[in-house]
């Protein structure tokens, strides 16, 4: 069965975003040193925007493998301007990783982001997710020269911002 993407809200796809997060903890322990309470972060992926941003406009996105949710995605318009987008989160389930899905959930996109009218696509990747940022990088995301040091969690740390023109 091929992957597909669909469009995500709270009311139908609360329990499915909790559950992804409960099989795929691992940014979260990057990002916060912990598991994630489930619940708390579903609820955050449809209610958290950058600074900014009409939640209204917003997209949530899941991508399906085998009808297993298997990855996340957020797309915020106007930050840092108003003809920008912002994917304020795109993970992938350790179990799809490294076969070209990140690739075309990406692609799909930056499709929508160019749709609504975006001119150029931002992301954040913290310093010490290196594979991460490669994966930027090869996908065509260049440094903005932004970065700040985020301490939330007691971490230290760095995250740079990263930009592609659409």
């Amino acid at each position: 069965m091929a992957d597909r993407i669909t469009a995500l809200n709270i009311a139908a796809h609360l329990d499915l975003v909790a559950g992804f997060y409960t099989e795929a903890p691992d940014y979260w322990v990057l990002a916060e040193g912990s598991h994630p309470d489930a619940y708390v972060k579903a609820v955050e992926f449809f209610a958290a925007g950058a600074p900014g941003c009409d939640l209204d406009r917003s997209r949530f996105l899941g991508l399906f493998s085998n009808s297993q949710l298997s990855g996340l995605a957020e797309l915020h318009y106007g930050f840092p301007t108003d003809r920008d987008a912002y994917l304020g989160l795109m993970i992938l389930g350790p179990w799809v990783q490294g076969g070209g899905r990140g690739a075309a959930f990406l692609s799909r996109i930056e499709e929508l982001a160019r749709s609504d009218g975006a001119t150029k696509l931002y992301v954040g990747v913290l310093e010490a997710n290196p594979r991460g940022r490669a994966f930027w990088e090869r996908e065509g995301f260049r440094a903005t020269g932004i970065s700040k040091v985020d301490n939330t969690h007691g971490l230290d740390h760095v995250l740079h911002r990263l930009v592609k023109p659409l």
